[in-house]
C-alpha cells in the first residue's frame, strides 16, 4: 500500500470536499461515514475536522463517538477489566447503534439521532436529548473496530498505525487491548476501507488518496 504525505489541514479538505461529491445538498438521502481507528489514533479529532469544514460549506453534519455507545461495567467487564475478547466483541453496543443511530438515518427514518447512551464514568444512562440530520446531511461516526460489523457506511476512513506505532501510543494501562485491535485487523481487513490515513505522528499523515 503506497502513502501519499498529506497536511490535516488538507486532509480535512479533501475529505469534506469528497463527501459533497458524494451527496449533493439538494439529495435527500444522508451520508453515514466511518471514521475507524484505535482510540491511540485518535478518530474523534479528524471527525471533528472534517465536521468543522462540512459546517463551513453549509451541510448539516453530526459526530456521533461510538465510546457513547458502551455496554453497561458489568457486561464490559464479565470476563475482567483487561480481557481482549470482551473488548472485541462486548464493548460496544452495535443492537443500540443500529437502532439510534443508523435506523432514524434511513429512507423514511425520522432524522432524528441519539448522539450517545451510556456514560462509562457513572455507568448510567446519559439521558442525552436526540439531534435532528437533515435530509443531505452527514453523519460521522467514530471510534475503534468499526468495520466489518455490516454498518450501512456511505465511506470509510482507516487511521492506520503500525504495531510499532500502536504500542507507543497506547497509554500503559490500556496495552491489554492490543490483542484486541490484531485481532480486528486480521478479522476485519480495515486497511480495505475507501481511504487509509497513516498516523504513525498524528501531525504528519499519510494517505491513499
Amino acid at each position: 500500500m503506497r502513502f501519499e504525505p498529506i497536511s490535516r489541514d488538507r486532509l480535512a479538505d479533501v475529505l469534506a470536499a469528497r463527501l459533497e461529491d458524494l451527496t449533493p445538498a439538494e439529495d435527500a438521502t444522508r451520508t453515514r461515514v466511518a471514521v475507524d481507528g484505535a482510540d491511540a489514533a485518535d478518530p474523534g479529532r479528524l471527525a471533528a475536522e472534517v465536521a468543522e469544514r462540512l459546517r463551513a460549506r453549509g451541510r448539516p453534519v453530526l459526530t456521533v463517538p461510538t465510546h457513547g455507545f458502551l455496554r453497561p461495567a458489568s457486561l464490559r467487564y464479565e470476563y475482567g477489566h483487561r480481557d481482549p475478547d470482551s473488548y472485541r466483541d462486548g464493548w460496544f453496543d452495535e443492537g443500540a447503534l443500529w437502532r439510534e443511530v443508523f435506523g432514524p438515518l434511513e429512507t423514511g427514518g425520522s432524522g432524528t439521532v441519539l448522539p450517545d447512551l451510556w456514560d462509562p464514568v457513572t455507568d448510567r444512562a446519559t439521558r442525552s436529548a436526540r439531534r435532528a440530520l437533515p435530509p443531505g446531511g452527514v453523519l460521522l461516526l467514530s471510534g475503534p473496530m468499526l468495520l466489518g460489523r455490516w454498518f450501512p457506511f456511505d465511506l470509510t476512513v482507516h487511521l492506520h498505525l503500525t504495531p510499532a506505532a500502536l504500542r507507543r501510543r497506547t497509554p500503559e494501562d490500556e496495552q491489554w487491548t492490543l490483542p484486541a485491535l490484531a485481532r480486528y485487523a486480521a478479522e476485519a481487513e480495515p486497511t480495505a476501507a475507501d481511504v487509509v490515513v497513516r498516523l504513525d505522528d498524528p501531525e504528519r499523515p499519510a494517505w491513499t488518496g
